[in-house]
Formats: C-alpha cells, structure tokens, sequence
C-alpha cells in the first residue's frame, strides 16, 4: 500500500498530509459522491512531466457534469489546475515517478440525495507509483459480480462511490487466488477489470470492448489505441465475449496504476502459451516511451 507524500492540497491551499480531512457528514463521506482521475509524473533529474494533463482535467469536468456537480466548472479552469499540480509537485519534490490522485469532493454537509448546488473541495496527493497488478504475467477470473450499467451509475464517469462494484469483484477474485477480476456486463459480454481496461489480439487484430460496453473510456487505452494505429496494427472496437478470451492469442490490460500488463491466465485457462506476447511488449515499449520522453502527440505537459 501506498501513502500520500507530505504535503495535500485541499480546498484552496497546502497542508500537511495528516491534516487533510473531509468532515463525516459531507456528501463525500455518506454516500461516495465525489469524482477523481489519477495521472503519471514521471521524474527525470530536476525535471517533472505529467501525461496528457488536459486529458485528465477533461474526465474531471465531464465526470462532474454526469453526475450533475455544478460547482466544478465554475470555480476551476484548466490553467488554474496546472498551477494547482505545479505547486503539489514543487512542495513534495518528488525523486522517483509518481502518481497523483485529483478528486473533486462534494463536501456540503447532509444535503441529503442531491448535487446541484452543492458545495465542493478539490483535493490532490501524491503517492509512489506502484503498479496494483502484477506486470509479468496476470491470472485473471471471470466476476460473479456483474459491471454497473451507464442507467445505473455511468462508468465512464469515475466516481468514488462506485468502487464499492470494483471492490466486491477484486475481491472474490483475489479470495478465489487470482489476481484481479474481469467484469461482464448483464449480457454476458466482457467489460474491463476492477480499475483497467482490457484487449485482446486474434490474428495479429487488437481488440477491445467499445465504449458503449459499460466502461472507462480510459485515457491509456486511448493511447494504446493511438499507438497501435501509427504502427500500423488493425484495431477493433466491438462487443467481446469471454470465451474469446480464452482461445486469443494476447491478452492485456492497460491503465495508469496497472501500466500496460500481460494476461497468461484467464479463469484457469492459459492464455496462448503462457508468456506475455510480443504485441503487448512492443505497445508497453512504445507506451513507455510516450509516458517519459516522446511528446510527439502533445502528451506531456511540464511541472
């Protein structure tokens, strides 16, 4: 487990990190409301990098505008929350790569069931990066828990309170000795994991679940995406069916805690000859690369 570094942002200013509380009748605390995004900063001597910053400060705004919390737009901007970052960093002075979590907390103390209006903090940490699965090869089970549907709490949206669903399947698949779930939505079909997105390649095609298929449309699983398309591999977006999963030649999960990780298992059936394929390694290289040093695509913004 990690903890944040020293210093919090919270509200409007810097505290120290044992002083950073939200208050047990707030919204946030009674029923989860509240929406964040976790992004990169990749550390190379003095200098400080955050991965497609603009693109995470977008999932808070539209995270924000789903579930209806008004006051986010009104009293944050784009420049204001890179300052914001800027300031976090310069105060931790991180010296290895790290994560930070933004969180926008609707903190308006028993409002009741309602948001608009209501008042919100925003508060960022940081914390070691360090991957929540396995980067050598994952063991993945098939969930008995079914993925929230977009007309019962939107994935695409990242929203706190709906970690209970990504808990409760984690953890069967954790109790049941394997190392993360895959969550399929009412039909059957195949979603993403607890907290990452999922492909898979059959004849030299990658593929994935669209993202009307009741997940993140997470922002390193666009840049996969990106990525395969220049290096001219085909890319598909469609409906997957577990049993693909179990007869592809790859399998993969992406996302900014989990990286780009290998799949060699799928509930007890190994994945083509149980080793991480070389698709996979070549988009973890390429992704790597994208993360840290090339910024050919506007990915990377200073600290």
């Amino acid at each position: 487990m990690a903890n944040p570094h020293a210093q919090v942002f919270l509200g409007d200013r810097l505290v120290a990190a044992e002083d950073a509380h939200l208050g047990v009748a707030s919204s946030a605390v009674l029923y989860g409301l509240s929406v964040y995004t976790v992004f990169p900063v990749h550390v190379d001597g003095s200098a400080r990098t955050a991965f497609r910053l603009d693109d995470h400060f977008r999932r808070l705004e539209e995270s924000c505008k789903i579930i209806g919390i008004d006051r986010f737009a009104a009293e944050w901007d784009y420049p204001r929350f890179v300052a914001t970052v800027r300031e976090l960093i310069a105060a931790n002075a991180p010296a290895t790569e790290v994560f930070v979590r933004a969180t926008v907390h609707v903190s308006a103390s028993i409002p009741g069931t309602r948001v608009r209006g209501c008042e919100i903090t925003v508060s960022m940490f940081v914390y070691d990066a360090v991957p929540i699965v396995p980067q050598d090869g994952m063991r993945l089970k098939s969930s008995p828990w079914r993925r929230i549907p977009d007309n019962a709490i939107p994935s695409r949206a990242k929203v706190n309170g709906a970690y209970v669903n990504s808990v409760l399947a984690k953890q069967d698949a954790i109790d049941s000795g394997y190392d993360d779930c895959i969550f399929l939505d009412g039909n059957g079909h195949v979603c993403e994991l607890s907290a990452a997105n999922i492909f898979l390649v059959r004849g030299g095609t990658l593929i994935t679940p669209d993202v009307s298929c009741d997940i993140l449309d997470g922002i390193n699983r666009r840049t996969i995406l990106t990525l395969a398309a220049e290096d001219g591999i085909p890319v598909v977006e469609r409906t997957v069916d577990l049993t693909e999963l179990y007869i592809a030649d790859e399998v993969f999960v992406t996302g900014t805690s989990a990286g780009v990780a290998p799949v060699i298992e799928v509930d007890g059936r190994i994945v083509a000859d149980g080793k991480p394929g070389p698709l996979a390694g070549a988009l973890r290289k390429a992704h790597a690369a994208a993360l840290r040093t090339d910024d050919v695509h506007g990915w990377i913004t200073a600290l």
